[in-house]
């Protein structure tokens, strides 16, 4: 079975659109993270160059520019850069894959990925690209996940096979796509990033509620923009199923 990353031109231009499968990503996802990763930010961030791989259609783009940082996003989707255009000014949005960016060495002072490494066929390529485009110095934020018994059961099984509690008819994600922290520890280390934190990023909704959450949006009872703010997803204590970190540019 092989990963649907078409799903984001056919989806894309509903991302702020509650009713969208895709806005389960904003809601407490994004205000975890985006409260995880300002939390690093030791200094003033306004001014900072910043770059978004893997923007979609603008979450966590629009949180980093609205702190004052000048802001690039890319994404492989050119209808999920439409949404994202559309939606804020002042953000430098690029049709471009992680892979390859179209950016020059040293540029930017922090770069993040979210919901992108267990999507990428060529891990070491973005990495290398992204460690490229960092001053030294620089931060990476990601999130990513891990490769787990525990995530196979809660985002293969119950998000995604079980017909009662999945969230989209198609494949989003490919188990053997995750990556351990080990793993990606050591992909980082090899392009002259290294790894200062790891911490568990999940819900904290318990899990019958959040079991029968997954129910009652498949039923259309509850929006996917609604399920993520009851999912109160954030900083948690286990790595097993999804993590977040930064690493700093040597």
């Amino acid at each position: 079975m092989s990963i649907d990353n078409d799903v984001y031109d056919r989806l894309g231009d509903g991302w702020w659109d509650e009713h969208n499968p895709l806005n389960l990503l904003h809601g407490s996802f994004t205000a975890g993270r985006f409260e995880y990763f300002r939390s690093i930010l030791a200094r003033d961030p306004d001014g900072l160059r910043v770059l978004d791989i893997g923007c979609g259609g603008g979450f966590l783009a629009e949180e980093f520019a609205r702190l004052g940082c000048r802001v690039v996003g890319i994404d492989p989707s050119a209808v999920s850069i439409g949404t994202a255009r559309r939606h804020a000014a002042g953000i430098d949005y690029l049709v471009a894959a992680g892979e390859r960016l179209p950016l020059r060495d040293s540029a930017f002072d922090v770069a993040y990925c979210c919901d992108v490494l267990e999507h990428v066929t060529d891990l070491e390529s973005v990495v290398a690209e992204t460690a490229r485009v960092l001053r030294p110095g620089g931060l990476y934020f990601f999130d990513t996940i891990n490769r787990t018994l525990a995530s196979k059961l809660v985002l293969i099984k119950v998000a995604q096979d079980w017909r009662l509690t999945r969230m989209i008819d198609t494949t989003l994600h490919v188990w053997d796509m995750f990556i351990t922290p080990d793993e990606l520890t050591a992909v980082l280390r090899r392009h002259g990033l290294r790894v200062d934190e790891l911490t568990g990023l999940g819900p904290r909704r318990n899990k019958l509620g959040l079991v029968w959450d997954f129910v009652q949006t498949r039923r259309g009872r509850l929006t996917y923009g609604e399920l993520s703010r009851r999912m109160d997803t954030g900083r948690v204590r286990g790595l097993q199923v999804s993590y977040m970190g930064f690493a700093i540019k040597a």
